[in-house]
């Protein structure tokens, strides 16, 4: 009786220090509440609690190496917002990484990766994110004064969320306001002293392209010892090559659509004879075994060794390199000419920004925090976080002129001369670009020095919107998804084939096959799907404008 007496004495006494503990913990729930300030629209939610956390971020790029906190930028916004980033980038293929994130069901807390990637539609539908329209409603409203309507529409799912959030995005009104200071990346380069060194010869021409890459080859044999590369590409993946798809087309002036509906620009004639042009190019000996089996980094090393003579290349991508040369020597770096024309002579028609942007980023269902993380996406996109991400802190990277910010005098000097260094000391001028906003950056920018100020200067005025026609070919598994992805995969297999066609006649029959292939792939299935996304896109648009 006694052990009884003595056992509910005792479990009595648990019973009340465990009421007394989670009245304990509900107080101090309820403090930690009271001490938070009440989320507004009109107040940045981040202000709210600047305490430190660490996300874990993830780029899905394999060439990105960025490192969080080295840089003056990285560790002013730590300061700042109490917000730390560790980045995670793939160190082999990106698609197979993201494939495998997705199937275990777990994801970093952000994600960003190129807007067009079969993967944002596979963790949308599979619930993998979370929408930022509804995490906003919750914690943080002031991300809908601060995000872009046009954006917010463009990227709206049928369901009426929004899951994704782009960079370097521009909408067809703010391309029309901006289109005189807008660049392209789009570029036809030549290394300086060889190309002058020929003459300047003209290679808008089928006849004339062949010709000077034969004499570049001829009269520069070697640089420093190895073999001249006369012509330089985009990597060639298993879906094809970038510059001998959109660079080319755009560079030929091939429409996209004609009479209102959407045109095959593959089976173009005026593509066929450049593509052609190409396999002459291989015939003659002119196309290098490195550019079928080259990856950025080699490429990346190449160019900085000036070993090509032109590249259809995008100019941002050897910025590094191209300061390295001009560091060497100014004669040796790159500038743009014309390059591939149409019979015409057209001006090209360049891609610029786009309303999808370049990449996106998306927050994880598996996010450690879904205020901070929200908060902090709102404080990226606005004014103030875009100002801290491409200027630093004030005193330290940038002063005021005028009441206009301006790089310091070394801080500028390092970035003309040095990007890379100018990267891993300071970190400004968007070294960490996920969500960068090129339109309000576009009064910041310094003067453009030299040797990247003719690149730029070159591109405008040849530089147009493509918004309507982001993001037509189908995604996810769908019939027409899975066709378009075989139909890309077997275009990834036949372009290299097309160049390497010992004759034209064998060319014609390569391509045949491809088209015969593209058909009982159910192409049929994807123009529809195409069709039906440029409707929806024109509408996404005109509601964006509103």
């Amino acid at each position: 009786m006694k052990k009884f007496k003595s056992l509910s004495i005792f479990l009595i006494a648990v019973l009340l220090l465990s009421m007394l503990a989670a009245c304990n913990n509900e107080t101090a729930s309820s403090g930690e509440k009271e001490n938070k300030k009440p989320v507004s629209a009109d107040e940045p939610a981040w202000k709210a609690d600047t305490s430190p956390i660490t996300f874990d971020w993830y780029v899905n790029f394999s060439w990105f190496a960025s490192k969080w906190g080295e840089d003056a930028v990285s560790k002013y916004v730590t300061d700042k917002t109490g917000v730390s980033i560790n980045y995670i980038s793939p160190a082999g293929n990106e698609a197979e990484k993201m494939n495998t994130m997705i199937a275990s069901g777990k994801l970093p807390d952000f994600i960003t990766l190129g807007w067009w990637e079969d993967a944002v539609k596979k963790m949308q539908e599979g619930e993998l994110v979370l929408p930022l329209n509804e995490l906003a409603e919750e914690y943080d409203p002031y991300f809908f004064k601060v995000a872009d309507n046009a954006k917010l529409e463009w990227y709206k799912q049928e369901n009426g969320n929004v899951y994704a959030y782009p960079n370097a995005s521009s909408s067809p009104k703010d391309f029309e306001k901006y289109k005189d200071l807008k660049p392209s990346n789009q570029t036809f380069l030549v290394r300086k002293d060889m190309y002058e060194a020929l003459g300047s010869p003209d290679m808008s021409t089928p006849e004339g392209f062949v010709s000077a890459l034969k004499a570049a080859k001829e009269k520069f044999p070697e640089v420093n010892g190895a073999p001249l590369i006369p012509l330089g590409l985009h990597e060639f993946t298993d879906v094809g090559n970038t510059s001998l798809e959109a660079y080319l087309q755009n560079f030929l002036a091939i429409p996209m659509e004609k009479d209102g509906k959407l045109y095959d620009r593959t089976e173009d004639k005026e593509y066929v004879k450049w593509l052609k042009t190409f396999r002459e190019a291989n015939e003659e000996g002119l196309l290098a075994k490195d550019i079928f089996v080259d990856k950025r980094p080699q490429m990346e090393e190449k160019i900085a060794q000036g070993r090509y003579f032109a590249m259809l290349y995008q100019r941002s991508d050897m910025a590094a390199q191209q300061q390295a040369l001009y560091a060497k020597d100014p004669n040796s770096v790159y500038i743009a000419v014309d390059g591939p024309a149409n019979a015409a002579g057209d001006q090209p028609t360049l891609a610029g920004d786009s309303i999808s942007g370049w990449t996106v980023t998306l927050i994880s269902k598996d996010v450690k925090d879904k205020d901070r993380a929200i908060a902090f996406l709102s404080y990226l996109i606005s004014e103030e976080g875009q100002k801290d991400f491409f200027f630093g802190e004030k005193g330290v990277t940038y002063d005021e002129t005028d009441g206009k910010p301006q790089f310091k005098p070394e801080v500028l000097d390092l970035l003309t001369k040095d990007r890379t260094a100018f990267d891993q000391q300071y970190g400004a001028s968007y070294k960490h670009w996920m969500l960068m906003d090129t339109n309000m950056s576009l009064p910041w920018n310094p003067p453009t020095a030299e040797p990247f100020k003719q690149l730029e200067d070159w591109t405008k005025g040849k530089t147009v919107s493509f918004a309507a026609y982001d993001g037509l070919n189908p995604t996810g598994t769908s019939a027409e998804a899975i066709a378009s992805t075989k139909i890309s995969q077997e275009w990834g297999k036949t372009l290299p084939k097309l160049l390497l066609a010992k004759s034209d006649k064998e060319f014609d029959k390569v391509m045949k096959a491809y088209l015969k292939k593209r058909e009982d792939y159910g192409y049929d299935k994807v123009e529809e799907y195409q069709k039906k996304m440029f409707e929806k896109n024109n509408e996404k648009l005109n509601a964006g404008e509103k």
